[in-house]
């Protein structure tokens, strides 16, 4: 059991650093820490769009996924997945999409700016599961400040 924890902890760091060396300049970063939120609410928005239970269905999925790769940042993004669900709720339901649409390009264009100054392609170009990590990687400086261990 604990070989299998060392292991999932190895992959998660191996994970994060890889994605970090895409992310070296401070201002990118800071884009990022605004962008990359802004992209899952807007991806949960769009899929909300079509079905409010689509969109819960794909959060438990990327949840399942967390969960193999770490229960600190699992729970970390359980609460995010579910403030971003309670916030899309609350949004008058006939605008979602086009609200999500808006979100979600100028989220892009800001994440492409940001590493045109950083002066490296997106991790996701070289690998998909970047997508996933993108989150993890905002949420661990949040627990790295308040020194939780992933």
């Amino acid at each position: 059991m604990e070989q299998v924890q060392q292991s999932e902890q190895r992959q998660i760091h191996q994970l994060l650093g890889k994605y970090s060396e895409s992310h070296l300049n401070h201002t990118n970063e800071l884009i990022h820490f605004i962008c990359v939120p802004a992209i899952v609410l807007s991806f949960l928005g769009l899929i909300w769009a079509v079905h409010p239970l689509a969109a819960l269905a794909t959060a438990v999925l990327s949840l399942i996924y967390y969960l193999s790769l770490s229960v600190p940042f699992a729970v970390g993004m359980l609460a995010m997945s579910a403030c971003m669900l309670w916030i899309l709720s609350q949004l008058p339901q006939q605008f979602i999409w086009q609200i999500s649409v808006a979100i979600f390009v100028v989220a892009w264009i800001g994440q492409f700016i940001g590493h045109k100054i950083e002066g490296k392609k997106p991790s996701f170009f070289d690998d998909l599961r970047f997508l996933l990590i993108g989150p993890l990687f905002v949420l661990g400086f949040l627990y790295r400040r308040l020194k939780i261990t992933y």
